[in-house]
């Protein structure tokens, strides 16, 4: 049965508007999230213990003020996306690098944990819909949902792109494909939209980092040699940009419901 009882009579869906933008800022977010957690980790020498408590006290502080807001706010979503797609990036990196987890085990891993939010978040709201996180245990679950797609996007592809030797390139075009089928599968056949969106959140992680990867990584690796600092960068500026065009945005939709009030 779905529970109302924790709904807030002023939270508003906490969740942006489902469009081209949001898919390229996502897909941009995860590929900043792959080449962040490689420039911090690496390139500054901070290693992966200290990048990862970092990143995550950074997530803690982004998280803290996106769930007390009543309603959906650009700046403050997205930095969190950000922030939970590098640290998400680090769980499936410390399993692999620290724990020596095989990509496969933590890519079966992941999926079981990811399945149980589902379930559990189901059972206790009715819904799964993004279009309705609009009280705090919704929200809670929908974050919890997001982390676990983005270490099992990282696990996955680099499962693929690396254990089993696919190869950046290919891996890319292996999950955009994926990506492709699920949106002809929605738009031409009515699939659900609700599984649709998921199953197109969790590609989106392992087709993000690839190309990442395919930018960032030396020649010699299977990548274009552009380096994790230079793509960081110019994937974070274009997301400052198109975060910008939603912050005028969602200024104007208030104003125009402000005026209306009055």
């Amino acid at each position: 049965m779905m529970n109302t009882q924790q709904n807030n009579p002023g939270w508003l869906n906490k969740v942006p508007e489902i469009t081209l933008v949001f898919w390229l800022i996502k897909m941009m977010s995860t590929t900043v999230g792959e080449t962040a957690a490689d420039f911090l980790n690496m390139d500054l020498n901070f290693g992966l213990t200290n990048t990862s408590i970092i990143t995550g006290i950074l997530l803690a502080i982004s998280l803290f003020f996106q769930m007390r807001s009543p309603r959906y706010k650009p700046v403050l979503y997205w930095l969190t996306v950000v922030f939970i797609s590098v640290f998400g990036t680090l769980i499936t990196d410390n399993l692999t690098d620290a724990w020596q987890v095989p990509l496969a085990a933590s890519s079966l891993f992941f999926s079981v944990i990811l399945l149980i939010t589902f379930v559990v978040w189901y059972r206790r709201e009715g819904t799964l819909s993004i279009h309705s996180i609009d009280s705090l245990s919704r929200e809670s679950f929908y974050w919890l949902a997001i982390l676990a797609t983005f270490a099992l996007g990282t696990a996955v592809g680099d499962w693929l792109a690396e254990g089993l030797g696919l190869g950046y390139y290919s891996a890319a075009v292996f999950f955009g494909a994926w990506i492709l089928i699920v949106a002809v599968a929605c738009f031409t056949f009515r699939a659900n939209k609700v599984f649709c969106f998921w199953a197109a959140y969790i590609l989106t992680r392992p087709f993000g980092a690839a190309c990442g990867d395919l930018l960032s990584q030396p020649v010699e690796n299977g990548g274009m040699g552009l380096g994790a600092n230079f793509t960081s960068l110019a994937f974070g500026l274009a997301i400052i940009v198109m975060v910008g065009g939603l912050v005028v945005i969602d200024w104007r939709k208030n104003s125009i419901a402000a005026g209306q009030k009055d």
